[in-house]
């Protein structure tokens, strides 16, 4: 029960990684408060919790729209007593498969704004009450694009490198103040799309030195080993830091 007492947000929680992690920071103790635009497809992921013995509570949240953010962490904060984990897996629009040379101006600046905005806006939220309490962790949800050059994505590298330097930048500013900030970046992950298998992908596993794309599971996994402050002495250090979750796509 790695973050037992814990009370962790989740924004796109409804999503594959959302709910995914919604899911193993239940299972690992947390009360979950789930966070997204669509009620019903909340209520699913809540559902499954609750019938696993956790505990989620469900709010109607744009994660691009700062009042809304705000109204809500105040809310968490009000009824459970703090704010201890906040992790974004908010998706964005972004336009892949056409050159840099081709891609439209607006196409190109679609993702980085998107990512940019709601990254600030989550991640800032969190810090203002965490800092506050002096304790909490920031997960910033990156991908394996954020360093990749081969493949044409159009600004969704841009994007997600943004969100990477946001992490540092952050932690940066809070980590004295007993607040982790660090980032996630898994490679693209098949079970995000239904009925999509790895062996569709081979352009991308080629480029990988296990030989594979990272499992759902893993990412969950992984966000709760960041967000926990008993996960070991790594965990409590690490700061600033982007767990890359790749499978050898990138090496650092």
């Amino acid at each position: 029960m790695l973050l037992d007492g814990k009370n962790a947000v989740v924004y796109g929680a409804a999503g594959a990684i959302g709910g995914a992690v919604s899911r193993a920071f239940a299972r690992a103790g947390a009360s979950v408060f789930l966070a997204g635009r669509t009620p019903a497809t909340l209520e699913a992921v809540a559902d499954d919790i609750r019938s696993a013995g956790g505990r989620a509570q469900v709010a109607p949240v744009d994660a691009q729209d700062r009042d809304a953010v705000e109204a809500h962490a105040d809310e968490v904060v009000a009824r459970a007593g703090s704010l201890d984990v906040s992790f974004n897996a908010t998706s964005f629009c972004a336009l892949q498969n056409v050159a840099l040379v081709d891609i439209r101006l607006q196409d190109f600046l679609a993702p980085v704004v998107e990512a940019a905005r709601t990254h600030f806006i989550t991640a800032t939220a969190a810090a203002r009450r965490m800092t506050r309490q002096g304790s909490g962790v920031i997960i910033l949800l990156s991908s394996s694009a954020a360093k990749e050059t081969r493949h044409q994505m159009g600004g969704f590298n841009l994007a997600c490198a943004g969100i990477e330097a946001l992490t540092r930048s952050l932690a940066g500013e809070v980590g004295r103040h007993g607040v982790r900030v660090v980032g996630l970046r898994p490679n693209f992950t098949p079970e995000t799309r239904p009925g999509l298998s790895e062996s569709a992908l081979p352009f991308l596993v080629k480029d990988t030195l296990l030989g594979r794309l990272p499992h759902l599971s893993e990412v969950a996994d992984t966000a709760v080993y960041l967000a926990s402050p008993a996960a070991g002495a790594m965990a409590g250090a690490m700061a600033g830091a982007v767990v890359d979750l790749s499978c050898g796509a990138i090496v650092d």
